[in-house]
């Protein structure tokens, strides 16, 4: 990877230990990462802060070492490449990428998980669209194949994968069931395409399933909530139907009964979005049909804001103190 134009120190975030905000580390002075085979040097536009950043941070998930760049996914440009690898990917085009240590200026970053940006799609929307999006594209398509018609659960509708499930719902032809907290929740999730909204704090889920569906229950519910919601979700389920449970924002499920699935031949998922991706075929097909929904269908890739990487911490504390709808990005 010689090249002169690329520097030997760059802008970054890092951690030295667990904690709260004031433990993220802006630095000018980090080293620029050198891309191994199988590898690409991208100079980042914009990178994606995701809750699960903030887990690492505060130590809940465990950093691998210290010290640690936190970050999951980035737009930007390949500056150089690392050889050693089949992909065709090269020097000059735009891609978006999921992998570690986004939060810095340059990354190396797996060419496994790098995918081109289409010229119809922004490198803004490209960074805010690639986990939830990818998230919600390949439930709907893996963890239960939905067609058209369909009748569907959503559980915390206007999330940030609830908002991308509404939309890709709809542009697939179901029809979606949401639950939110609040009026404003439940206008945003029927913007973004949901049917039928349950305000989950006042009404009865599983009766308003049951009415709009004529007795007979959901084909699918996809449940990022988790403890909370799980056995209302299994009540909703129709006959043959799928329970995908794909997060713990309520705390995580108890242990279940596999005999619990026999009244309805019901089927129950725990899916991770790496183990749909775990190809670089798999990556790529499913990125470019992510951005063929965005590009054709129009969906709204709702950005909250957009922080200078050294405002790291205050994004942080708008995203942990739920005052931000829509995705948060960082400008290196």
């Amino acid at each position: 990877m010689a090249s002169t134009s690329i520097p030997q120190t760059m802008k970054g975030v890092i951690i030295e230990k667990t904690g709260g905000t004031d433990v993220l580390q802006y630095r000018t002075d980090l080293p620029v990462p050198q891309p191994k085979d199988g590898e690409v040097l991208v100079k980042n536009d914009f990178i994606g802060i995701n809750y699960i950043d903030t887990y690492f941070r505060s130590g809940l998930y465990p950093a691998p070492s210290f010290p640690y760049i936190l970050g999951r996914e980035a737009s930007g440009t390949i500056i150089a490449t690392g050889g050693g690898s089949s992909s065709n990917l090269k020097e000059g085009e735009r891609i978006a990428w999921m992998a570690t240590g986004a939060y810095a200026e340059y990354s190396a970053v797996p060419t496994q998980h790098a995918a081109r940006i289409p010229s119809g799609v922004s490198s803004e929307v490209a960074a805010a669209s690639l986990l939830q999006g990818l998230t919600a594209l390949t439930l709907i398509r893996e963890a239960h194949r939905v067609e058209a018609g369909d009748w569907v659960l959503v559980h915390a509708a206007a999330g940030g994968v609830g908002l991308w499930l509404c939309q890709l719902l709809k542009a697939v032809g179901a029809r979606t069931v949401g639950t939110a907290s609040s009026p404003e929740k439940m206008e945003l999730a029927r913007r973004n395409g949901a049917e039928v909204l349950v305000d989950y704090s006042k009404e009865d889920v599983i009766a308003k399933v049951k009415e709009v569906t004529g007795g007979k229950g959901v084909v699918a519910v996809f449940d990022g909530v988790g403890k909370s919601t799980f056995d209302a979700s299994m009540e909703c389920l129709a006959r043959k139907g799928s329970m995908v449970s794909f997060g713990n924002a309520s705390g995580a499920v108890p242990p279940v009964t596999i005999a619990r699935l026999s009244a309805k031949n019901a089927k129950l998922l725990r899916p991770t979005l790496f183990n749909y991706l775990s190809t670089p075929e798999e990556f790529e097909h499913y990125t470019q049909e992510l951005f063929r929904f965005i590009t054709y269908d129009k969906l709204d890739v709702r950005i909250h804001d957009v922080y200078p990487l050294q405002d790291v911490a205050r994004a942080h504390q708008d995203l942990e103190g739920r005052r931000t709808t829509g995705k948060l990005l960082l400008k290196p």
